[in-house]
Formats: C-alpha cells, structure tokens, sequence
C-alpha cells in the first residue's frame, strides 16, 4: 500500500499550472529564452512551450556543445514560474563553465499541467488514467532532438545527449534512456515516482538493456515517501547488474533529502560531474 504522503507529492506536482506571479520577480538569466513557437506533441496534438539555456560561449564561435533534456521547464530556470523553487539550472552551467569550462546547451520541456501525470508515465494506471509517455518521449527524441541539432549547434551522439528529471520526469527519463539508447546516452534519475509504474517499468528495463557506454545516476532522499528508497535502490541494482563496469551507474541516498526542487538543485553538480566526467569535475 503506498502512503498518504506519496499520492500527495505526486497530486500536488500535477494541480500546480506553475503560472508567472507578479509577487516573485524573475531569476532567468540571459542565456536562457522561450521558443516562439509551441510545439505540438504528435499523438496528443496539445501546444507545449519549450524553454532553451545557451551558454556563455555560444554566440562568440562555431563549437558544439552537448545536449541536456529536462522536463519540467516551469521549474529549471526562473523563480517567476517555479512555486516550490527553481532548479538554478542556468546559475548552476554557468557557474561550472566559468570555473571548468564545461558549457552544455539545455532544452526544457514544460509539463503538461493537468496532463503532466499522464504525459510523463509511459504506461497506464487505474487512478491516473491512460499513459501518454510512449507519445511524450518520442516528441522529444523523434521530433524536438532533431528540430534542435538543425536549429543549433549541438554534438549530436548519445555520449553527448542526456536526459534529466525528477519525480515523473525521472521516471520518462528512465523510460528514455531505455526506449532510445542511439539517442540518449546519459540519463538522471532524481527521486523517481517508480510507484505508479510497478511492476511495469522494472519489466522494460530488463528488457531493454542499456548499451555500453551508458551512464544513469540514481539519488533519492533518506525522507521521501516509504517505498521511494527501496524503489530506486531496486532498479539501482537491476541496471548495476546490465552494466557493472566503473563510472556507468551511480548511486546516492542524500541524508536528508525530500521530495522538492531544492533538494534536485543542491544534486544537479554532482549530476553533471557524473554523466559528463571528465569534463566536469567532482
């Protein structure tokens, strides 16, 4: 039986339309934009706002940098649309590019609202209602990754292309890495609402093994939901299992931690440090 506690943080996350307020000014710095355009999720035809990070260096040559997906994106770069706190995904890559010279472009997808419960689980549930994340993830690697490598410069191969989430979003991105490991070969897996995908999403890990060269870090909080921990320490080991070389799984029970955006901002260093190593450092 899962607790109070978990349908809560998942409801809470799914009512929430993360709309600007006029009470928290924006904290968006300047490599950071919305697209013009909306883009329309093939399958379920609903406009969908995506928010780009260019770092420092874009404008000032023609280099490539590697590509970060997250979703989510009313919560990765400003405080004016993140109710419950901002990643600081742009504070955070440019802290790193300045200190280490690691620059990465990210793509953010805004979630769904009243749909984000379905749109980012890939498989059906008797509460929520039919998933859409099978039509969700191809959106991205199908028809946004290939619209973003044309538009911009990017280093296009999985080693250089990640996928980053949290909650729902960590459970799409698990899904992602699995479904499309010629297009995804780094992936972050932050306290994954696992639960509403059981037994299923353990069954397409097994079945979709991770191809060499991969990398997934898992961290989840000592103070989530009661079956959170045992959950990701779960597919820990069945993904350790596929591949137990050195440097492709990773990891980490953060004493402490809770089911929020500030706990996702404090483990976004040691994120890219892992899944980017070594041009980012520990």
């Amino acid at each position: 039986m899962r607790t109070l506690l978990s349908c809560a943080l998942l409801l809470l996350a799914t009512a929430c339309t993360h709309t600007p307020s006029s009470e928290r000014p924006g904290t968006a710095r300047a490599g950071v934009a919305v697209l013009p355009k909306p883009f329309a999720i093939p399958g379920l035809e609903r406009p969908r706002t995506v928010r780009l990070y260019l770092p420092p260096s874009y404008a000032q040559g023609v280099r490539r940098y590697p590509v970060i997906y997250m979703h989510d994106a009313q919560n990765l770069f400003d405080e004016a649309t993140a109710p419950f706190g901002e990643w600081g995904v742009d504070e955070t890559l440019d802290e790193i590019a300045a200190q280490q010279g690691f620059e990465a472009i990210v793509v953010g997808i805004d979630h769904g609202a009243a749909h984000r419960t379905t749109e980012l689980n890939p498989w059906d549930h008797p509460r929520f209602g039919r998933g859409e994340g099978v039509a969700y993830a191809a959106f991205i690697a199908e028809v946004l990754r290939p619209w973003v490598d044309k538009h911009y410069r990017t280093l296009t191969g999985p080693e250089h292309t990640a996928i980053i989430g949290s909650s729902l979003g960590a459970l799409l991105s698990d899904y992602a890495i699995h479904r499309y490991p010629a297009v995804f070969g780094r992936a972050a897996v932050l306290s994954p609402a696992y639960w509403v995908a059981d037994p299923a999403v353990y069954a397409h890990a097994e079945r979709h093994l991770l191809p060499a060269g991969a990398r997934v870090w898992f961290s989840v909080g000592s103070h989530e939901g009661d079956s959170t921990v045992p959950d990701v320490e779960r597919m820990h080991r069945l993904m350790a299992a596929q591949r137990p070389e050195p440097g492709a799984i990773a990891y980490r029970l953060v004493p402490g931690g809770k089911h929020h955006e500030p706990a996702w901002r404090a483990e976004l260093p040691r994120v890219l440090a892992f899944l980017f190593a070594p041009s980012v450092a520990p």
